[in-house]
């Protein structure tokens, strides 16, 4: 009789770690961190095809987006899918592309984490030596990758409430594991 308690208290108690661990799990997807794959090549070299990331979901809902993040968003033209790309400029900003580079109201943007033959083109919505005021609670976004990259430059500045969070940890694969660098204009 007492293993048949034993066993039964065992089973509770692994029913209730459970529970609780799923719990945690739950409220941690939903408020706190979301799993993303990074899927092409639109941000290399700074992430991979197949990369995994960790998506900070509290952080924009106590301040807002910086220039030079790496966020997570619903692509404007198509809501069933998530983007990740870099902030480039944020509301109020005026953005442009000239010979191959990027000014941010009128003053060159340095872009360390690209490639010294990186080359900017225009798009379909940004065209070259277009300048572009970024309207109020929209961002424009671009790909660290840029000639192979669907961003800002063809569909234009991404709505605010589309932003879903800051990409914060790459844990996939395991020699990769890093906490994503920030990076300050």
């Amino acid at each position: 009789m007492r293993i048949f308690r034993k066993v039964g208290s065992l089973i509770l108690d692994a029913i209730e770690v459970t529970v609780i661990a799923l719990a945690m799990f739950v409220v941690m997807y939903l408020f706190l961190f979301q799993p993303h794959q990074v899927r092409g090549s639109s941000m290399y070299p700074s992430l991979h095809d197949n990369d995994y990331l960790l998506t900070d979901k509290i952080s924009y809902q106590l301040k807002e987006p910086k220039r030079g993040e790496t966020v997570i968003f619903r692509a404007p033209k198509n809501e069933e899918y998530d983007y990740i790309k870099r902030i480039i400029g944020l509301p109020g900003d005026t953005v442009r592309v000239s010979d191959g580079k990027i000014y941010i109201n009128d003053e060159l943007l340095i872009e360390d984490y690209l490639s010294s033959d990186s080359f900017t083109y225009g798009g379909r919505f940004w065209k070259e030596n277009q300048s572009i005021p970024v309207p109020e609670n929209q961002y424009f976004v671009l790909g660290d990758n840029r000639s192979h990259s669907s961003d800002s430059r063809e569909w234009g500045p991404v709505p605010r409430k589309n932003i879903i969070g800051k990409a914060w940890l790459r844990y996939w694969p395991p020699e990769q594991v890093n906490l994503l660098p920030q990076v300050d204009y």
